[in-house]
Order: structure tokens, then C-alpha cells, then sequence
């Protein structure tokens, strides 16, 4: 019989390092929210997530989109960083020393832990030299068309969740030491079931993102990066 002694690691049963009841500590006298290291964690309501994107769009105009992904790439960056060093520190290991199904089961719990939605990874494409990820109930996707009550003529029938996908290119370029490009080609809020990017070098994207923003269907850009007829 397996004692509880042979379970614990330096006096810790180890698991998810991400998990919500662990992870998240609040101080309701001081209004604070911290992670299980002490790091300052921030809540951001709806109203301000839709004044965001509504303020971008009303200053920036169609350059919105460009911000937001350079934001999210200035985001991915430091996520990525602080993602390395949780779990680098936690499992007393290198993250590339991780096996798989503990990286990709703490990058899940992680990102759902912040309120980012759902996120899973379909290597469906790796060979073709392409990851495709996918995210559900993004409040990303959700606030995004806030542009609209500004100016409705902003509203396309294009993803519009450029700063998760500026995320996802700072991630991934740092995780594999390549330059990666991300492209969203479905979109929750065009009803899409999920939020879908695909990752890449940028020179291979390119046509990727014309289609993208033509409403091509993601089956559609899929057979035209691999060249399928």
C-alpha cells in the first residue's frame, strides 16, 4: 500500500500549481488580491474591459487592432516570464523539462484561473509547421465589439481579439525561441463556438491574415496554408 509519506514532495503533496482555492488569496479589509507567491493580482470589471476597447477605438480608430496586439505581445512577454518562474520554482525544474501533459494542464488551469476563459492547444497541424489554439467564453471576445456603440460602422465581420492573439505570439515565440506569428481565424463573437488561432512563422501567415479579415472560414485558410487543394 502506497503510504502518504511516498506522495510528498519536500513536505507537499504535489499538484496544479494554478489551482483557483490555492492559487488566488484576497484580503477583503484591504481590497487586495494576490497569487500563492504574493504577487499582486488585478480584477478587472466588465464596464472597464468595454470602456477599453471603446476608448482605443474612439482615439486610435482602426489602429486598435494593432495596439491591442502589441499590448498583448508586451503582455505575452511578461506572462510568459512569470509562468516559467511559478512553475520553474514550484516543480524544482527547468519548464522544458516538464512533461508535456504537466505544461499544457498548468497553461489550461493557469489561464482559466485568471478569468481568461478556456484554452487547449490542437496539434492537428504541428508537421504542416503550424499549432493551432483554441479558447472558450473569452471575456476578450465578449467586450471586444464594445467598439460599436462608438461608431457601429467599426463593427466586421472579422475576430476581434487581437490582444489574446498578441498573447499567444509572445508565449509561443519565447517558449520555442522562434519568431511566431499569431492569426485568429474564428471568433466567438461572429458565433463561432470558440476562439481559434493559429500560430506560425509570420512570412507563412501572411495569407492567413487577408483571409481572415475577408471572413474566409478557418477550414477554408487551413487548406490554403497547407497547400491543399
Amino acid at each position: 500500500m502506497v503510504s502518504v509519506a511516498d506522495l510528498l514532495i519536500d513536505n507537499r503533496i504535489p499538484s496544479n500549481f494554478f489551482v483557483a482555492d490555492a492559487y488566488v488569496h484576497s484580503d477583503l479589509e484591504l481590497g487586495l488580491l494576490e497569487n500563492r507567491r504574493g504577487a499582486r493580482l488585478l480584477a478587472m470589471p466588465e464596464p472597464l474591459l468595454q470602456a477599453i476597447y471603446a476608448g482605443l477605438y474612439k482615439e486610435t480608430g482602426q489602429a486598435t487592432r494593432l495596439v491591442l496586439f502589441n499590448c498583448g505581445r508586451w503582455w505575452g512577454k511578461n506572462f510568459y516570464a512569470r509562468f516559467c518562474e511559478d512553475l520553474t520554482d514550484y516543480h524544482h525544474q527547468p519548464l522544458a523539462d516538464l512533461p508535456m501533459i504537466e505544461f499544457l494542464q498548468s497553461l489550461q488551469q493557469c489561464w482559466q484561473t485568471h478569468g481568461w476563459g478556456r484554452i487547449d492547444l490542437d496539434q492537428t497541424y504541428q508537421q504542416r509547421g503550424f499549432l493551432l489554439v483554441k479558447i472558450w467564453d473569452s471575456p476578450f471576445a465578449k467586450h471586444a465589439m464594445a467598439v460599436s456603440s462608438v461608431d457601429p460602422s467599426a463593427a466586421t465581420k472579422r475576430p476581434v481579439c487581437f490582444l489574446e492573439a498578441g498573447v499567444l505570439s509572445a508565449f509561443f515565440s519565447q517558449l520555442t525561441g522562434r519568431d511566431l506569428h499569431c492569426v485568429q481565424t474564428t471568433c466567438e463573437s461572429l458565433g463561432a463556438d470558440c476562439n481559434t488561432f493559429v500560430l506560425g512563422l509570420r512570412d507563412r501567415l501572411t495569407a492567413a491574415e487577408e483571409m481572415a479579415n475577408q471572413n474566409v472560414d478557418h477550414a477554408t485558410i487551413m487548406k490554403s496554408l497547407c497547400g491543399d487543394s
